[in-house]
């Protein structure tokens, strides 16, 4: 069985040193770095755009894992990926089109994911399904990092793992929101395949140790 991926997100960073984050994430042993791009549209916070992801692309070989929070995503999806984004995903409430701009994401190489807030139900992916590399279940209402897991929202996780045995199709699951060492191990239960994790990482002395705890 795969080790669980740990994607460290610099929204829970440093915001005067983001070099220093990439620094440590590398240092960690986690394989991935979660961006998350908010517009203060679609949700209540503004945070960076494709520049910070094009800054981190010379700091780091982790594969960035861009999370588009923002409405009209399909706009930017050629900004991002010439940025150096390895994977993007967007909100399936954020766009209407959503197999096509799946199809331009993975057209261009890169990993396409497909996003649900914790009030959308996890029906709504099906239709989505032959066209993702990746489904992140949101477990807190998203827009400011250090929340609380709603533990409901591991329900849609089980349902997915479920909607994907039967269909066949090969996807990881990811979980994001009030994901720590404490709520680690029933997300890994409930099926989720990449951790995403903000402020419980950089408040850690020991990053490599948690990472090495949560991989396992």
């Amino acid at each position: 069985m795969s080790k669980t991926i740990v994607s460290p997100s610099i929204l829970s960073a440093d915001f005067s040193d983001f070099g220093k984050a990439a620094a440590d994430i590398d240092a960690s042993g986690a394989k991935w770095l979660h961006m998350d791009v908010m517009d203060g549209s679609f949700v209540p916070n503004l945070t960076f755009g494709a520049p910070l992801v094009s800054a981190m692309r010379k700091k780091t070989g982790a594969f960035l894992d861009v999370h588009l929070m923002i409405v009209n995503p399909g706009r930017y999806i050629g900004d991002f990926a010439k940025a150096g984004a390895d994977g993007i995903t967007f909100h399936y409430e954020a766009e209407t089109h959503t197999q096509k701009y799946l199809a331009e994401i993975r057209a261009l190489g890169l990993k396409a994911g497909i996003a649900i807030v914790p009030s959308t139900p996890i029906s709504v992916l099906e239709e989505t399904l032959p066209f993702i590399d990746l489904a992140l279940i949101m477990s807190v209402n998203p827009g400011f990092g250090g929340q609380k897991l709603i533990p409901e929202c591991l329900k849609k996780v089980e349902k997915l793992v479920k909607m994907r045995e039967s269909s066949g199709f090969d996807f990881k699951i990811s979980v994001d929101g009030g994901v720590n060492e404490e709520t680690a191990e029933s997300v890994k239960q409930a099926g989720a395949d990449i951790l995403v994790i903000g402020s419980a990482f950089f408040k850690n002395p020991d990053k490599s140790g948690l990472v090495n705890k949560l991989q396992g």
